[in-house]
């Protein structure tokens, strides 16, 4: 399942949706995670706050390539696309294993293909390399084999790389 979790705004969302399976659209109207690890434990991949982002871990932790379209914020994604990736935390399990001689929460929903990022706004060279070492990271933990982060000049160029 093709995923894309973005921060365009509403009117992109029905141009995203003919290029994916699921779009999640990071509109900001949901409560951040409270940390309480009830996705977790209590009950698994689904968060006990009753928003639109109530089932993400689901989607995100089915998603066999997630593509996540944000505006650059000082080297890392905006604050409404860090809040859906943090209440995704459900789509792993509080249990342990090694990935990549490191150690990284179990999958629940197994291994995946390909995380990849769209960024946009004013970046610097420092701030774009910072970017790829998050994706990376996100990419590890979550269980993607490849990461990428694509630095766009305008969103025009969009809708060319999303094939």
């Amino acid at each position: 399942m093709k995923v894309i979790l973005h921060d365009l705004g509403a009117e992109y969302t029905e141009m995203l949706q003919k290029k994916c399976d699921m779009v999640v659209y990071a509109d900001g109207k949901y409560a951040p995670c409270q940390g309480c690890f009830g996705c977790w434990t209590k009950h698994p991949a689904e968060c006990h706050m009753k928003d639109s982002l109530h089932q993400v871990c689901r989607v995100i932790g089915k998603a066999d390539e997630l593509i996540i379209i944000s505006e650059n914020c000082y080297g890392a994604y905006s604050p409404v696309i860090k809040n859906v990736l943090d209440r995704s935390i459900g789509s792993s399990t509080p249990l342990s294993t090694y990935r990549g001689k490191q150690m990284h929460h179990t999958l629940r929903y197994g291994k995946h293909d390909l995380f990849r990022v769209f960024t946009y706004g004013d970046i610097t060279s420092e701030e774009k390399a910072t970017f790829e070492l998050v994706a990376a990271r996100n990419a590890l933990n979550d269980g993607y084999r490849e990461s990428s982060v694509v630095v766009l000049k305008s969103l025009s160029e969009l809708e060319g790389m999303l094939i």
